[in-house]
């Protein structure tokens, strides 16, 4: 933008730029920041930000991510770990073999209950299972293996 457009150019001559003569124009009148959090700019913090101020919780000292590291996995997505055509001939002899699916080569560690799997017979490695995808692999007629 040229200068020549700006406010400041528009302010030349008048003595207090649209500051008011009063009050003035100085440095930060407020306070820098967050500045008066718990006193003069109580009204906002309390309005807008509760919860802001104060402690929740336990501390846990030295926290160490990797020792939670646990992602998972949803029992109606165990098939897409499957090929498709796998899971097509298995249905088709129809004799009780069943896929065996290593859920931690794919980067899970747990197995959750969520959604339904259809009604075919499926060995599933994990390191945890929930007890609702046990029971439902168990109901198919698979089978929940704990791996290390």
């Amino acid at each position: 933008m040229p200068t020549r457009f700006s406010k400041h150019r528009k302010s030349r001559g008048d003595v207090c730029a649209g500051y008011g003569r009063v009050g003035k124009h100085r440095k930060h009148p407020g306070g820098r920041g967050n500045a008066g959090g718990l006193t003069h700019h109580r009204i906002n913090f309390d309005k807008y930000h509760p919860g802001y101020f104060g402690k929740l919780g336990m501390r846990h000292f030295h926290l160490l991510r990797n020792q939670y590291h646990c992602p998972t996995v949803s029992l109606e997505k165990i098939w897409t770990l499957v090929p498709e055509s796998v899971r097509k001939s298995l249905a088709a002899k129809n004799d009780g073999t069943a896929p065996v699916v290593d859920v931690t080569q794919k980067g899970f560690f747990k197995v959750l209950g969520h959604g339904i799997i259809p009604n075919q017979p499926i060995i599933v490695k994990a390191r945890y299972f929930s007890k609702v995808a046990e029971k439902k692999i168990k109901a198919v007629g698979g089978a929940c293996i704990l791996v290390a």
